[in-house]
């Protein structure tokens, strides 16, 4: 990994109105790194996200992107950085087959301005390919016939298909069952294998021992613990969550109590 994080943010703040959803956040994640981000609802980790993403504006600090200042004012600067966002819902349309999913709203064309419907199919064959995704069985097969784990393969590969450099995972095993939570945690591990950085947003800690590298801890908006997965436990991570106690932060000396 290089030593310069592939994303940064030093010092965001974010409020809404008198509510501070994030105050004075330090976060960072690697190229190849899966980095776990936890914390109880309400800890700002949705804000957070978002505020990358552009669809927040930060208040205070910086966002670098390879060791570069960048100023997100929406999506499509996000994007155009490399920065693609699954969130909860997957935002795909049931009524589309995989193929017009992962090309939708950058559908391509040939020469003659029609869709480009054999380079689409073979560019999303390529992708899901590079991936491992061997559970869908046709990429013309539309989306509302596809189980839970087969819906976040799409939505992930069409993330990742657009040279995109960090992907962030908004509880990608939420509500599905134990095959196909288990197809989205290999899915996780082969993006950090490939080089892209992974923000893993998860409250199920099991999940997160089995495919991170790192794991940041924020609580009442504040970035409270970082972790490497080797070096803790559950329970530390979850003291962590609850309590609020600073541990194994880059420079710091000594720990401390965060009073909210």
């Amino acid at each position: 990994m290089s030593d310069t994080p592939i994303l940064e943010l030093r010092g965001v703040s974010k409020r809404f109105g008198a509510v501070v959803a994030l105050h004075e956040v330090d976060f960072h994640v690697d190229a190849g790194e899966v980095m776990a981000l936890v914390g109880d609802n309400g800890a700002g980790k949705s804000v957070l996200v978002k505020s990358i993403a552009g669809i927040h504006h930060i208040d205070a600090g910086e966002i670098l992107f390879e060791g570069e200042v960048v100023h997100i004012h929406g999506p499509k600067d996000a994007s155009r950085l490399g920065i693609e966002v699954v969130y909860q819902d997957l935002a795909l349309a049931d009524n589309l087959d995989v193929v017009q999913n992962m090309f939708l709203g950058r559908e391509e064309l040939d020469t003659l301005h029609r869709l480009d419907e054999i380079d689409m199919e073979s560019r999303a064959l390529e992708t899901l390919g590079d991936l491992s995704v061997t559970t869908i069985r046709s990429v013309r097969q539309k989306v509302a016939g596809l189980s839970g784990g087969q819906r976040q393969s799409v939505a992930v590969a069409k993330a990742v298909m657009w040279n995109s450099k960090v992907v962030i995972l908004d509880e990608p095993t939420a509500a599905l069952g134990v095959a196909q939570t288990r197809q989205v945690l290999e899915l996780v591990k082969r993006l950090g294998e490939q080089g892209l950085a992974v923000i893993l947003i998860s409250h199920n800690l099991h999940d997160i021992f089995e495919v991170a590298d790192s794991i940041t801890v924020l609580r009442l908006g504040q970035n409270v613990a970082e972790f490497k997965r080797t070096e803790t436990n559950q329970q530390e991570v979850v003291q962590a969550i609850t309590a609020g106690k600073l541990s194994h932060v880059p420079g710091q000396a000594e720990t401390h109590e965060v009073t909210a």
